[in-house]
């Protein structure tokens, strides 16, 4: 079993730097190993259709940039730039696995085949977090930690790590209101828990704007709104770091004020999120929630009240939850759930301003949203039955 625990890092101001500093040159080698791909790419690539074989000069090919390739330029790179030397070498090897995942989701998509945007240069900050893929547990004691070419940091210990779990890797992470550490923990005599669940305890949830979710029970969770309700203290908090004049004091004070607003604001709905996904499984051992394309739907007007919900996150954070307690999520079709009757099946087209479903078939009143969850509640039955029996068809 693997798992991860996160907490809270209280480094000294001298270690505070060593940090920034380990993180600002790690970006700057991010960067440059990112443009050597970007640049292998432009000089490589030719339109056959558009370049006439005849006439134009074939330049030598040069070999692809890779990240065993970029990681043995790094012995190199020590002793050009001395100052590098700072930075355990462990460390510095990742970042060209950084570069590599990123690069390849972009052109060739990742285990799914879903393609990624263009990988960009990281500006002055946005380089965030460095990992040690290697851990001695006994670094780990008490309330401090060891971090190679850092020393000894303390650490607010607000859980203890379980008995038999190992430290595989951990990441240290620079975030608004300060620096956290992530411990990656292994215990291979923990089995992973399989799914055991009553597939007649079911329900369907539909996720909306003015409710989060509306069960098929008709049980309704209010949308917390948590980004509207901040947007006053936001809206000041940028007004100042607009105010300040670039590369002050004062202006980098009021941008890590603005940070941990967006921070508070993410954590909150982060929590909500949480206890909204352990109060529907501890009820239901079947959860069944529509495949939505969340991206698509951001670019709508609706942009900002969608990211405020923040549907991906819990649907993500439902599936996990689910997983590590032997239940089921199950992702169903969304096209025709509100138009389509869940009495008869009669289409019935409505706006989306029309918040009541009145079939005019077997005369069947209800909210638009409930009879789009009970919609969902049956297509996952259906969904569920047929990989039940396609796994006994191969037993």
């Amino acid at each position: 079993m693997i798992t991860s625990y996160q907490y809270r890092l209280k480094p000294t101001k001298e270690q505070i730097k060593i940090i920034d500093d380990t993180l600002n040159m790690l970006r700057c080698q991010y960067n440059y190993q990112l443009g050597q791909r970007f640049e292998w790419l432009e000089q490589n690539r030719c339109s056959i259709d558009r370049c006439s074989l005849v006439i134009c000069h074939i330049p030598e090919l040069k070999d692809k940039p890779n990240r065993f390739s970029q990681q043995a330029s790094l012995t190199q790179l020590k002793k050009d730039r001395t100052w590098y030397k700072g930075i355990h070498s462990q460390v510095l090897q990742e970042v060209p696995k950084k570069v590599e995942i990123a690069f390849d989701r972009w052109l060739k998509g990742d285990s799914n085949g879903k393609r990624s945007g263009k990988p960009r240069f990281k500006g002055k900050g946005q380089y965030k977090t460095f990992t040690y893929p290697q851990f001695k547990k006994e670094h780990f004691q008490k309330d401090k930690i060891i971090l190679s070419k850092i020393g000894t940091v303390k650490i607010i210990i607000h859980r203890q790590i379980p008995d038999g779990f190992d430290i595989k890797t951990i990441s240290v992470t620079k975030k608004a209101d300060g620096y956290y550490v992530t411990l990656s923990l292994e215990d291979k005599t923990v089995p992973t828990v399989k799914p055991d669940f009553d597939a007649n305890n079911i329900v369907g949830i539909d996720v909306g704007l003015i409710d989060f979710i509306v069960t098929s029970d008709d049980d309704r969770i209010a949308a917390p709104k948590f980004l509207r309700k901040a947007e006053r203290k936001l809206k000041s908090a940028q007004r100042r770091v607009s105010r300040r004049n670039i590369s002050s004091n004062r202006r980098k004070k009021a941008i890590q004020k603005l940070g941990k607003q967006h921070k508070k604001v993410a954590d909150t709905r982060k929590d909500f999120h949480f206890k909204t996904a352990n109060n529907l499984l501890k009820k239901y051992d079947v959860v069944t929630v529509e495949k939505l394309n969340i991206k698509g739907l951001a670019k709508t007007r609706f942009a900002k009240s969608i990211n405020d919900a923040g549907w991906g996150q819990f649907i993500s954070i439902l599936t996990v939850k689910a997983e590590n307690a032997g239940l089921k999520v199950i992702a169903t079709n969304p096209n025709g759930t509100s138009q389509e009757c869940s009495n008869c099946g009669q289409k019935v087209k409505k706006p989306l301003s029309q918040r009541v479903h009145n079939c005019p078939s077997c005369l069947t009143s209800l909210c638009r949203d409930l009879n789009a969850a009970i919609n969902i509640k049956n297509r996952g039955a259906h969904d569920l039955k047929a990989q039940i029996m396609s796994s006994m068809r191969s037993l």
